[in-house]
């Protein structure tokens, strides 16, 4: 009955007049940037980071939330309109999705992945309101070792799933650990790899550092890149699916919603690895499977369904265990700390009112993209006819001001600016920068509690190992190294990023 009643403490608070609008702001722009390839929640949120700092927290988390959980809603439209995903987690779509509409049946495909992924941001918000409180319970149990142990799963767990090079990434999560420790120590007093730089006492600014490596860096990348228009979108004729559509679809989404729900609690996996996996499996429980790849309704149902349950529930390890599953959480996780809350276990009681009324909204938000998505399928693909050099100077107009507006700095303008040409040179290089973001989010946590833990055990480091949790998560860590590190896991991964492209 607990949660119950504080679910409806939680829609008292999302369904105040300010939030309802920031709601709506949220799945808007989450939505529009779901169809423009290019930008993707990420950018978005790092650029609109700044402006956070001056609201109030819970309007902040709604927004950034309907942000991040509109643009994977949102980019199956282009994947199946115009074979085209705004989105990189609705690459699968394309397989089926654009095939429908080839055959003129866009209209259904798109009501069904609409369908699919309401009903599963529904049941996932169901699944983070009664799991999230259980896993914050368990985690008040933890000490300093388990923490420190939690924090190294999750950083080689988001460097071994979701990429082909393991050894790029973990240098990558190695590098943002190493950032998050420039400035003064806490402990001692000291200034650490400061190199004389006065400005960068206090730490790297994280704004600085989110802007220059996802907003600055891929309005370079972008701008290098040819604008192709040329490809026509299918028309649509009815929104309506048959009775063999839904009926071939409902026990997808049903599949891909626990699936999705399930693999988005972990750390690294996410609605990317959730929409290949939902893909996979109702490819093999198909009485033909040379259906797929030609129209096959269910292998749109599926994968939509699985990439946004995974979106929600993503949130569940973020504010239940202050560990982001994702660089976009990372980068919640991060509007949060600045405003002085810490999520973690005590989240759901000391900020009670967030908490709930971020999931509340949730559920408000789904039922605006539903309404969002397919009545307004023609504008959002009109403006896909609007060139990327246009939409640019504006973005980075805005980046400026965000920058500045946090510290009245310029010179963490000029940071944001030289970090974007480093991640210029980390795309060109193919290293992912959201590792090194998780890095230089979570380094402080892990050096606090690696540092307490050794305070407590009177530097005995063998009190990682000597602790059962602590032991358990290290070891699984290991066993995820060499798991994924292996030849055989390795060529598997290298052909779905072939098959993606």
């Amino acid at each position: 009955m607990d949660v119950f009643n504080n679910l409806a403490m939680g829609f008292d608070v999302a369904l105040s007049p300010t939030n309802i609008m920031y709601c709506w702001i949220g799945a808007t722009l989450g939505t529009l940037v779901g169809v423009l390839p290019g930008l993707g929640p990420i950018t978005t949120i790092a650029m609109l980071l700044p402006i956070t700092f001056k609201m109030p927290a819970v309007a902040s988390m709604i927004m950034l939330a309907g942000i991040y959980y509109g643009a994977h809603h949102a980019g199956s439209t282009t994947a199946i309109m115009l074979n085209m995903p705004g989105e990189p987690t609705s690459v699968v779509i394309c397989l089926d999705g654009h095939p429908m509409a080839r055959q003129g049946r866009a209209g259904p495909a798109l009501c069904i992945s609409a369908l699919g992924s309401f009903f599963a941001g529904c049941v996932s918000v169901v699944v983070i309101a009664f799991f999230s409180p259980i896993l914050a319970k368990a985690a008040l149990s933890f000490g300093s070792a388990e923490y420190a142990a939690m924090i190294i799963l999750a950083l080689v767990a988001v460097s071994v799933i979701s990429s082909t090079s393991t050894l790029t990434t973990i240098s990558m999560a190695v590098l943002g650990l190493f950032l998050g420790t420039v400035g003064t120590d806490l402990d001692s007093g000291v200034l650490r790899y400061t190199f004389g730089v006065r400005n960068i006492a206090d730490g790297i600014s994280f704004v600085a550092l989110a802007v220059g490596l996802f907003a600055y860096a891929n309005i370079i990348w972008q701008l290098g890149r040819k604008e192709e228009h040329s490809l026509a979108a299918a028309k649509v004729t009815s929104l309506l699916p048959t009775r063999k559509d839904l009926a071939e679809s409902w026990k997808p989404i049903l599949r891909g919603t626990g699936l999705g729900s399930i693999i988005g609690i972990f750390p690294g996996t996410g609605p990317l690895v959730a929409s290949f996996a939902s893909y996979s499996m109702e490819k093999k429980l198909a009485k033909d499977p040379s259906r797929f790849g030609h129209g096959a309704i269910e292998g749109v149902a599926g994968p939509e369904s699985s990439n946004n349950a995974a979106a929600f529930t993503h949130f569940i390890p973020m504010m239940t265990l202050g560990i982001p599953a994702g660089p976009a959480n990372a980068l919640m996780l991060a509007a949060l700390t600045v405003q002085g809350i810490a999520a973690g276990p005590e989240l759901i009681t000391k900020h009670s009112d967030l908490f709930w009324g971020v999931i509340a909204s949730m559920w408000i938000g789904n039922l605006m993209l539903l309404v969002l998505n397919l009545p307004l399928v023609g504008i959002w693909i009109r403006l896909l006819a609007v060139p990327y050099r246009f939409l640019y100077p504006v973005v980075l107009i805005c980046c400026c001001i965000g920058i500045y507006s946090v510290s009245s700095s310029y010179e963490d303008v000029v940071m944001s600016a030289f970090i974007g040409l480093i991640g210029l040179v980390l795309l060109k290089l193919r290293c992912p920068p959201a590792p090194l973001v998780l890095g230089f989010i979570l380094s402080p946590v892990l050096e606090e509690n690696f540092r307490r833990a050794l305070l407590l055990a009177r530097g005995d480091i063998s009190t990682f190992v000597t602790r059962p949790i602590s032991l358990a998560i290290l070891l699984a860590s290991i066993a995820l190294l060499f798991i994924f590190a292996s030849p055989a896991a390795r060529r598997r991964r290298l052909g779905a990023v072939a098959a993606r492209h």
